[in-house]
């Protein structure tokens, strides 16, 4: 069995971004999404503490200090692009103004609930963000994580057991081992890694899957 790597995960959900679209990308793993979007669309990148077109990371010696996305990281800004206060910022993320986001979970639940801030455990820093603004505002949430945890649980589950970060907000789920859909009859899959059967993605999932 073949589980998709992180860039080949990030390519896919790059792929499924239209044309035209306001996009918000998460700290961490979604960032990566950024590498692949399709030359041939404009779409705008948002970061909430203030930035909409946003670019790419900037050549080695010519980063701005003053230009960095939600993760600290040195961006660039596009033509056309603009940076603004985070609370006009947060406006535009609450205000549904953006079609997708791209966050990264803990743990995503058969209706589409997600746990993605806060395990619960003492040692944790918990931090919200704009995480709870984006899951709610967005159009459209798209999750990008492992399907499971490094010691082998499940991070789609029945029911989160997490701190909830959003109710029913997930729309799609992309993991190292499938992509699926939250609907209205519960979780389908669309997509399964090379040589993955469905009942082999079932045994590692604790929640229901419905094939396509």
């Amino acid at each position: 069995m073949s589980k998709f790597t992180r860039d080949q995960i990030a390519e896919r959900i790059a792929n499924d971004i239209p044309d035209g679209a306001y996009v918000n990308l998460g700290i961490g793993l979604p960032t990566k999404v950024a590498n692949y979007l399709p030359k041939d669309r404009e779409i705008i990148l948002h970061s909430e503490n203030g930035l909409l077109g946003m670019g790419p990371a900037p050549v080695p010696g010519e980063e701005d200090d003053d230009l960095i996305n939600a993760g600290k990281q040195p961006v660039t800004l596009l033509t056309g692009g603009a940076y603004f206060h985070h609370g006009d910022s947060f406006a535009l993320m609450r205000g549904g103004h953006l079609d997708i986001c791209v966050l990264g979970a803990f743990q995503v639940s058969a209706n589409g609930d997600l746990a993605n801030w806060h395990t619960g455990a003492k040692d944790a820093i918990p931090a919200v963000g704009g995480a709870m603004d984006l899951a709610i505002g967005a159009k459209q949430v798209f999750v990008m994580m492992d399907h499971q945890t490094k010691t082998g649980e499940s991070k789609i589950v029945a029911q989160c057991t997490y701190p909830l970060t959003g109710i029913a907000c997930v729309s799609r789920i992309y993991t190292d081992a499938a992509v699926l859909d939250v609907t209205e009859r519960g979780l389908v899959v669309r997509e399964i890694a090379e040589g993955m059967t469905f009942e082999a993605l079932q045994a590692i999932t604790d929640a229901p899957l419905l094939r396509d």
